[in-house]
């Protein structure tokens, strides 16, 4: 079995698939004539369709933007953290 060479796509010709299925064109004529994956192609409806933006971290949910966010904001504290713990040892030598 041989893998496919990941190819990447402009927002360009996303866009003009997406227009392409919304003005009618079957979906399964797409992807074949296109030699898309289904996955793929649906992704770029949906993510057209919530966002308007084929960008990941635009078509993110409340959710997952929280989690992005509490976890910059853990790697934060433990930073902090840190340096208080080597101040602390710095001092305690002092």
């Amino acid at each position: 079995m041989t893998k496919r060479k990941r190819r990447t796509f402009s927002e360009e010709f996303k866009r003009q698939i997406v227009q392409l299925y919304q003005s009618g064109k079957p979906r399964k004529e797409i992807i074949r004539e296109y030699n898309l994956t289904p996955s793929t192609f649906d992704k770029w409806v949906a993510q057209s369709q919530n966002s308007g933006s084929f960008k990941e971290k635009d078509n993110l949910t409340a959710e997952q933007k929280e989690l992005l966010e509490l976890r910059k904001r853990n790697k934060q504290l433990e930073m902090e953290n840190d340096i208080l713990k080597q101040a602390a040892l710095i001092m305690g030598r002092k």
